[in-house]
């Protein structure tokens, strides 16, 4: 007899043995109902309905789909422009490390990169000589091939790391010390080279939260002041023919106005609010509860403009995560901090 044959001679033994030898717990397990799922969810809700005496709640048979409001929101974030300012000590191990790398370089052979009775090579040798006949341009008085070489660490309280210092050092290594004529230039006659712009904006010094060009290496969040005075992030009823990505920019839109280039990130809920809601003691609905969604979206260029916005709006303010502690309600806040950056 074939395998297959002796396995299902076995099959229909069993079933025709009947379920009279399965125990009822046994039964009830095996073939439970596909309704299972929906009891206990029905479980769960019915615990989650019983009545308190700060908060009642309806029966379990009233429907829950009418308590809530389901709306959709955009976060909307301007990146950092600049990377962070370095401390101190991170300013020491850079500046170390460039030491030792001189160290452990072969020396420096000018004449591999500047043709000799150029101008270029004229710029060179009068540089080096200033420097003390050293080729780093911003390492000090530091001769890597002497006999004092191992002395590259730091001292305490030592200002030769300073970022103004050695900013200061390259630009003026950067102006050009020759002539046309293929001299070497007299002070009135160097053309001094343009600073770079300063971290601190002027909207840093006068404080101006509603500008962009602020905590360049920080990332800014928009929110909104509406007509009751509370701060939050634009957003709006879900109609019932829209996603929540329609929504959040159809809400951006409509509060913040269309004079911006934005980006939304995903099309994903990145943090959400729910609010329960709220009933009189004959169990009746005072005040719909809310689940507010949150999706994520930067902003390319423009700015926001709350002229004639449908909402009512009274003013907007970017701010970073610090800041908007400072201004948003506290469980507002404590529902969206896990998504935003630490800086």
């Amino acid at each position: 007899m074939a395998a297959s044959s002796r396995g299902g001679n076995a099959a229909a033994s069993l079933f025709r043995r009947g379920q009279s030898s399965i125990c009822a717990s046994c039964r009830s397990a095996q073939f439970r109902s596909y309704s299972a799922g929906a009891e206990a969810a029905a479980a769960a809700e019915a615990h989650h309905l019983k009545p308190t005496s700060s908060h009642p709640h309806p029966p379990v048979t009233v429907s829950r789909r009418a308590e809530y409001r389901i709306k959709s929101g955009m976060i909307l974030t301007r990146a950092p422009l600049l990377t962070r300012a370095l401390t101190p000590f991170e300013n020491a191990f850079y500046f170390y490390q460039k030491r030792l790398n001189e160290r452990l370089v072969l020396p420096f052979r000018h004449t591999l990169f500047f043709k000799k009775d150029t101008a270029a090579d004229l710029d060179w040798r009068i540089k080096f000589n200033e420097r003390g006949r050293i080729a780093a341009k911003e390492l000090g008085r530091y001769y890597a091939q002497g006999r004092n070489a191992w002395n590259d660490e730091l001292l305490v309280g030592s200002t030769l790391s300073n970022e103004e210092r050695i900013r200061d050092i390259l630009l003026k290594d950067a102006e050009n010390r020759v002539t046309e004529d293929g001299e070497e230039a007299s002070p009135d006659e160097i053309v001094p080279i343009e600073r770079p712009m300063d971290r601190i904006t002027e909207a840093d010094k006068t404080n101006d939260i509603r500008r962009l060009d602020r905590k360049l290496d920080r990332t800014l969040y928009l929110i909104v002041q509406g007509s009751d005075g509370k701060w939050q992030f634009p957003s709006e009823d879900v109609p019932t023919d829209e996603h929540l990505h329609e929504t959040a920019a159809r809400a951006l839109e409509s509060a913040a106005g269309v004079n911006m280039n934005t980006w939304l990130v995903g099309r994903v809920p990145v943090a959400h609010i729910v609010r329960q809601p709220e009933f009189n003691e004959d169990t009746s609905l005072k005040q719909r509860g809310e689940k507010l969604f949150f999706l994520k979206g930067r902003i390319m260029a423009g700015q926001a403009d709350l002229k004639g916005n449908k909402f009512g709006l009274l003013d907007f303010n970017w701010l970073t995560k610090e800041e908007l502690k400072e201004k948003l309600p506290l469980d507002y806040f404590h529902s969206v901090r896990n998504m935003m950056a630490d800086r």
